[in-house]
């Protein structure tokens, strides 16, 4: 598997070694030293995923992602210092698809790399058409549209993907562990609770910043559900 991938990384101690790697490994590798030059590059390239570091001079990791998200569905792993899970919660919250944590291995990051592609072409060939609809709840598969009470409803490309996964067995309680292999397409899916910060932000969108959540219910000690109606 192949790839055409953009890492954005200002320390050139891990930018040059990950570049080595993943050219080592067929992937096409574009290096960028800053977050405007990272996020020029992301609009303006054809690139099937974005390594991005979440301290860069000019616009900080976040701020890079966060306006991507407002076009893109680029997947987007972030790398993070070891101890800083609000770095990476925050990430997840602004749409990132995974992070990794300094120091990491080559391999180790390689191994994710290929987990994203490969759950690309999964999505591609298991959405290629359909409408599912659960209640006043409609997603279109095909265009990764979704609609509530007829309103249009923006997702990353994670949180659509959690959403088909629920909807496709309305009333069953997925656990968190199984919710996070579906969406990593691989059995090392870090910590957990990643899964809560992917639904919460779901669960924001779909109920449109209501208190109270109605589409996606917590079954404590469990995992989560969507109801059947």
């Amino acid at each position: 598997m192949t790839g055409r991938i953009l890492v954005a990384d200002d320390e050139p101690d891990i930018l040059e070694p990950l570049e080595y790697g993943l050219r080592l490994e067929g992937f096409d590798v574009e290096c960028v030293r800053d977050g405007e030059a990272a996020l020029a590059a992301a609009l303006g390239g054809d690139f099937d995923l974005l390594i991005l570091d979440l301290v860069m001079p000019k616009l900080t990791g976040r701020e890079v992602c966060s306006r991507l998200r407002t076009t893109s569905t680029i997947p987007i792993i972030m790398l993070t210092a070891r101890d800083a899970e609000l770095d990476r919660v925050v990430g997840l919250e602004l749409g990132a698809d995974d992070y990794v944590t300094k120091p990491f291995s080559i391999a180790e990051l390689v191994s994710r790399v290929r987990a994203i592609l490969r759950r690309q072409e999964f999505e591609r060939r298991a959405n290629s058409g359909g409408t599912r609809r659960i209640g006043s709840l409609e997603l279109d598969l095909a265009r990764h549209e979704v609609r509530v009470d007829g309103r249009t409803v923006h997702l990353t490309r994670s949180e659509f993907k959690l959403l088909a996964y629920l909807a496709a067995e309305p009333g069953r309680v997925f656990s968190r562990r199984q919710i996070m292999e579906h969406l990593w397409q691989s059995t090392y899916v870090g910590d957990e609770r990643a899964c809560d910060t992917h639904v919460s932000n779901l669960r924001r969108k779909l109920d449109g910043g209501r208190e109270t959540p109605s589409r996606i219910v917590t079954v404590r000690d469990i995992g989560y559900k969507l109801p059947s109606a």
